[in-house]
C-alpha cells in the first residue's frame, strides 16, 4: 500500500453522510408527503442509496422518522412499557410513563416543538397526525384491544395535563408529585382504556 493510498486512522468517511443525506431527504419527504406518503424506497431513492442501507441505519420507517424528526420517543419502547402492565392497572402504568417522558427536559422540548408546528401548520399537523395514528394510537388499541377512540382520549387527557403542569406550569399542578398525579389521574384513564 503506497503513501497515496493509505487511509487516515479513524473513521472511514462516507456513513456518517449517507446517514445524514437519508436523513435530509425523510425530512424533505416527511415534509412534503406527510408520514404515510413516504416510503421507504422513495427516502432511499431520494438520498440516492438502496433501500436496504436505509434498513441498516433505522430499522423501518417508524425509526427514520424518529431519527429525522427528532422524535423523542420510540413507540417500540414505550408502548411495552405501558402495556406490560395487567389490564386493570393500565391508567396507571400510562401515566407514569407520561410523566418520566414530559419530566426530561432534553424530551420534552422536542415535543413541545412539535407540538407547536402541528398547532400553527396543517402539513405539520398531518405528520403528527399520521404518525401518531400508526405507531402509537392504533398499535396500543391493537395490542390491547381497546378501541381507538378511547386509547385517543387518554392520550389526549395526558397530553392536555402536561402541557398545564410543564408548559403552563399552573399551580398546584405543577408541583404536585407524581404519585398524587398518578392518584389523580390513573382511574380517569382507567375507565377509559378498561
Amino acid at each position: 500500500m503506497t503513501e497515496a493510498t493509505r487511509r487516515p486512522p479513524g473513521r472511514r468517511p462516507g456513513p456518517t453522510e449517507t446517514r445524514e443525506a437519508i436523513l435530509g431527504s425523510a425530512r424533505e419527504l416527511f415534509a412534503d408527503k406527510g408520514y404515510d406518503g413516504a416510503s421507504l424506497r422513495a427516502i432511499a431513492r431520494a438520498a440516492g442509496v438502496d433501500p436496504a442501507l436505509v434498513h441498516h441505519f433505522f430499522g423501518n420507517k417508524e425509526g427514520v422518522f424518529i431519527a429525522a424528526m427528532r422524535f423523542p420517543v420510540d413507540p417500540a419502547e414505550l408502548l411495552p412499557r405501558i402495556l406490560a402492565a395487567p389490564h386493570d392497572t393500565l391508567g396507571e402504568s400510562m401515566v407514569r410513563v407520561f410523566l418520566t417522558v414530559w419530566e426530561d427536559p432534553e424530551r420534552r422540548a422536542p415535543i413541545l416543538a412539535m407540538l407547536r408546528s402541528a398547532m400553527t401548520n396543517e402539513r405539520a399537523a398531518a405528520m403528527m397526525r399520521e404518525f401518531v395514528t400508526s405507531a402509537l394510537f392504533a398499535r396500543a388499541a391493537g395490542l390491547n384491544d381497546i378501541p381507538l377512540i378511547r386509547v385517543q382520549a387518554a392520550a389526549g387527557q395526558m397530553i392536555g395535563v402536561m402541557i398545564l403542569r410543564y408548559v403552563l406550569e399552573v399551580e398546584p399542578l405543577a408541583s404536585a408529585t407524581h404519585d398524587e398525579l398518578v392518584a389523580m389521574l390513573a382511574p380517569t384513564l382507567q375507565g377509559y382504556l378498561g
